[in-house]
C-alpha cells in the first residue's frame, strides 16, 4: 500500500467519544499523513475524508501534481485501480436484489461463448475469488501487448478474456481463493447479458445516480477528467508521471473507474449502507469464505492458504495474505504506470 506511485489516500473513519478525542484523532491522523508523505519513496501528496454522520472534514498533506504543486482537493479526479471490482460488485448485487441475477447464475447460463472448461463457475465464485478462472492480467500474451501498445482500446472489452481462453481452471470452483481481474470481467459481461445494457450505462443507473456521484465514470482512452490527482513511479531520481500511460480499458471492471475523494466516499458510505440493495442481499454478501475444503453457507469456498480469506461476497480482495502473487496488469515488467490512489476504508 505504501508503494512508490501512491497518490492519494481516501479514508473514511467513524471517530467517536468527546471532542477532545476526536481533535487528537484528527491530528493523529494529519501526522500521519505527513509522515506518509515524507517517507523515502512515499507519494506526493495524500487526502483523507473524515466523515461522522452528516459532518464531513477533509484532510491532506502533500501536492496533486509535482510540477504544478498544486494542492489535493477532495473533487479532483484519480485512479481506482482495483477498488473498481466494489462497483461491479454493487452492479451486480443490485441486480441479485433486483431478481434479475442470481448468485447461483452460472457462466454456462449467462455467457455460453465463454470457455466451456468455465461453464460451471457461478456469479458467487467471482464475486469472491473462488472461481479459478485464469487471471487475464497475468498472461505474457496480455503483457506483452500491454507493455508496446499501452494505450491501447481493448474493445469489446470480453477480448481481455481471450489472452486466457485456452486455459483450463486453475482449481475446481469453490475449492480455493485466489484473486484473479478475470473475475470482475466476467461479472460485468453477466450483467451487460441480463439486462441487454452497457456496463458503463448500468453503473449510471444503478449506482452513480442513486448515490450522486458526479464525478465518477468508467473511460477506455488514458485521460483523466481535469482535474486530477497524479501517480507517480518514484523509483530513480526522476519521478515518472504514470497517470495517462495506459488505456483503461486493459483493466476495464477489474481495474478501469475513475472517481474522486468525495465520490468514494459517499460510494462506500452507501455500498455498505444498502443503499444500492437492501438486507437480504447484504447478508449474502457479508457471509464469509470458508477456510475449509466443504463450502459453508452463501460464500462459501475456501482460502488458498488454508485459513479464512475473510473475503465477502461482492467485495475486493486485496489482503495481502491472500492476494495473487501474479505481477500488476500495467506492463511487460509488471510496473504500474498508475499506482492509483488507493483506498483505505474503515466505518
Amino acid at each position: 500500500m505504501l508503494r512508490a506511485g501512491l497518490a492519494t489516500l481516501v479514508a473514511v473513519l467513524a471517530l467517536a467519544g468527546t471532542a477532545d478525542a476526536a481533535t487528537s484523532a484528527a491530528q493523529q491522523l494529519d501526522q500521519a499523513m505527513v509522515n506518509l508523505v515524507a517517507m523515502p519513496g512515499g507519494p506526493a501528496g495524500a487526502i483523507s475524508v473524515v466523515q461522522q454522520g452528516h459532518k464531513r472534514t477533509v484532510h491532506r498533506a502533500g501536492v496533486g501534481d509535482k510540477r504544478g504543486r498544486t494542492p489535493i482537493r477532495s473533487t479532483d479526479h484519480m485512479r481506482m485501480a482495483s477498488t473498481s471490482k466494489a462497483f461491479s460488485g454493487a452492479v451486480a448485487l443490485a441486480l441479485v436484489d433486483q431478481g434479475m441475477l442470481s448468485l447461483d447464475d452460472t457462466i454456462a447460463q449467462r455467457l455460453p461463448s465463454l470457455p466451456a472448461a468455465w461453464g460451471s463457475v457461478n456469479l458467487r465464485q467471482l464475486l469472491d475469488h473462488t472461481s479459478g478462472l485464469p487471471d487475464f492480467s497475468a498472461a505474457k500474451a496480455y503483457l506483452t501487448t500491454l507493455g508496446r501498445t499501452p494505450h491501447k482500446l481493448f474493445l469489446p472489452h470480453a477480448t481481455l478474456l481471450s489472452f486466457v481462453a485456452d486455459d483450463p481452471l486453475t482449481f475446481a470452483p469453490g475449492t480455493q481463493f485466489h484473486y484473479s481481474n478475470s473475475d470482475n470481467i466476467v461479472v460485468a459481461l453477466m450483467a451487460e447479458q441480463a439486462t441487454s445494457q452497457r456496463y458503463a450505462a448500468l453503473l449510471a443507473s444503478l449506482v452513480f445516480g442513486p448515490l450522486g456521484l458526479n464525478s465518477t465514470s468508467l473511460p477506455d482512452g488514458f485521460r483523466l477528467p481535469a482535474p486530477y490527482i497524479h501517480g507517480y513511479d518514484n523509483e530513480g531520481n526522476n519521478p515518472e508521471d504514470l497517470s495517462t500511460a495506459i488505456s483503461m480499458s486493459a483493466v476495464w471492471a477489474s481495474g478501469g473507474m475513475v472517481s474522486s475523494p468525495i465520490d468514494a466516499n459517499e460510494f462506500v458510505r452507501g455500498y455498505v449502507g444498502r443503499k444500492l440493495f437492501g438486507q437480504a442481499t447484504q447478508d449474502q454478501q457479508l457471509q464469509l469464505v470458508d477456510g475449509h475444503s466443504e463450502p459453508t453457507g452463501p460464500g462459501r469456498g475456501s482460502s488458498s492458504t488454508g485459513r479464512a480469506a475473510g473475503r465477502c461476497t461482492g467485495t475486493p480482495a486485496t489482503s495481502p495474505a491472500t492476494r495473487s502473487s501474479s505481477p500488476p496488469p500495467w506492463t511487460a515488467s509488471g510496473r504500474s504506470p498508475s499506482r492509483s490512489p488507493s483506498s483505505s476504508t474503515r466505518t
